[in-house]
């Protein structure tokens, strides 16, 4: 779950299925919507934003010639740029501790250096870089310590939800998740720690706005986000430790659908106990 992880060792992989246990014919729980659940929950959202089928999704186009090409604002060029940074970031193309000028940064990009340093001005607040007066910009350097102490809290403002949330959401909710699910086993598979770490948030991102609070889900998404920067040393997020963290995500799903309390909290605490590793 976590791209800073400085593992010794590499947690084994959870295939899907591997915890809840299995009914007496040994096939896994179907996401299947009860038949009286189905005409309640008609229409109602799915993970990823897509309509239920017959209803038009909001500003879609319902006729055969494109929409008219869309003029990129500044604002949306830094945006490109931030996003372009934070991949790095978790990539380790940015290294800790060295600096970076936003000329040198603009010109890797082929833009300008005002929209890079908007964006590294906005990683400065979070805590990602250090502004170097005359200079650039310092990627901060982390260690085990910050790491730790990072999924200690999260797991002070995660776990207690999301046993909430099994103990009350239906199994057919959990089915919509079930595609975010994939993505992280998909670009886990792959080795994309970028594509692995908007994929892992994402998901937990959905898990947590079961509960409705939008402030628990801004606070643990950027703590989630924190935790994903690499550390100064170590070495790089294996593969395989990837996609140990992936398998617990599918793993956990199963549970929350067979509504196993029992193996939903003994996942839960694995995932992230490993965070700090």
């Amino acid at each position: 779950m976590e791209q800073g992880s400085a593992r010794e060792g590499v947690r084994p992989a959870y295939a899907p299925g591997a915890f809840p246990r299995a009914p007496a014919d040994g096939r896994m729980p179907e996401c299947r919507v009860p038949e009286q659940a189905r005409g309640e929950q008609a229409g109602v959202e799915r993970a990823g934003g897509r309509p239920a089928d017959g209803e038009q999704a909001r500003g879609e186009h319902t006729h055969s010639e494109p929409p008219a090409p869309r003029v990129v604002q500044r604002h949306s060029v830094r945006g490109q740029i931030l996003d372009a940074l934070r991949a790095a970031l978790v990539d380790g193309e940015l290294v800790p501790g060295q600096v970076y000028s936003a000329p040198a940064l603009g010109a890797r990009f082929g833009v300008s250096a005002t929209p890079v340093r908007e964006a590294m001005q906005r990683l400065a607040v979070e805590g990602a870089v250090e502004v170097v007066p005359n200079r650039g910009f310092r990627v901060s350097e982390r260690g085990p310590r910050e790491l730790a102490e990072l999924a200690e809290v999260r797991a002070l403002i995660e776990v207690p939800v999301m046993m909430g949330l099994a103990r009350t959401v239906p199994a057919h909710r959990w089915c919509g998740l079930r595609p975010l699910a994939e993505a992280t086993v998909t670009a886990a598979a792959v080795g994309d720690r970028a594509a692995y770490a908007e994929s892992d948030r994402a998901f937990h991102r959905a898990v947590l706005m079961l509960s409705g609070n939008e402030q628990l889900v801004a606070v643990a998404d950027e703590l989630h986000r924190r935790s994903q920067w690499p550390l100064v040393s170590g070495p790089a997020t294996r593969r395989a430790d990837l996609l140990a963290d992936a398998s617990e995500h599918t793993a956990l799903l199963d549970a929350l659908v067979s509504q196993d309390l029992a193996v939903v909290q003994a996942l839960v605490r694995e995932h992230f106990a490993g965070a700090d590793r």
